[in-house]
């Protein structure tokens, strides 16, 4: 299964990055039996937050749904790095959460969260389908436009 989900990173052009170091007093995985629980991820890339600001006002649906799909390719990132490098391990993504930086007026979040529903699914085929929260937020840690964790059931 391993060598599926990398053949679709690479189908899809996606390069998973080191998994980013935590940026306050917590650890950003955590495995319990069978559940590995991913700690919020940004849409960092190269280094960087890559989409800033609040999606309705400095962001609009598409760049919001990059940053969505960044948060993502970091949870993809992190999830190797707990596994030991086998994203076959994976049995299910079972949820992920979605928090999105936006104007008050804005109510279209859940269209931001396919940019990662979307990119899951396609890398991770069946077991990729999940349940989710796309949920509007004042703010985000570093500006950040977009914030997503994730619940994963793994062998």
């Amino acid at each position: 299964m391993s060598a599926e989900i990398e053949t679709r990173l690479k189908d899809l052009g996606v390069t998973l990055p080191q998994a980013a170091a935590p940026a306050a007093n917590y650890v950003p995985y955590v495995i319990s039996g069978s559940m590995l629980y991913i700690s919020g991820q940004l849409p960092m890339e190269g280094g960087k937050i890559a989409v800033t600001g609040h999606v309705g006002k400095d962001v609009d649906v598409a760049g919001a749904q990059r940053a969505a799909e960044l948060c993502a390719i970091n949870i993809l990132a992190q999830a190797k790095s707990a596994l030991g490098g086998e994203l076959g391990r994976i049995r299910r993504l079972v949820k992920i959460n979605g928090f999105v930086a936006s104007t008050p007026e804005f109510i279209e979040q859940h269209l931001v969260l396919n940019g990662a529903s979307n990119l899951l699914a396609n890398v991770l085929g069946e077991a990729g389908k999940h349940a989710r929260a796309a949920v509007g937020m004042a703010a985000l840690p570093f500006n950040a436009a977009v914030e997503i964790d994730a619940v994963i059931e793994i062998a």
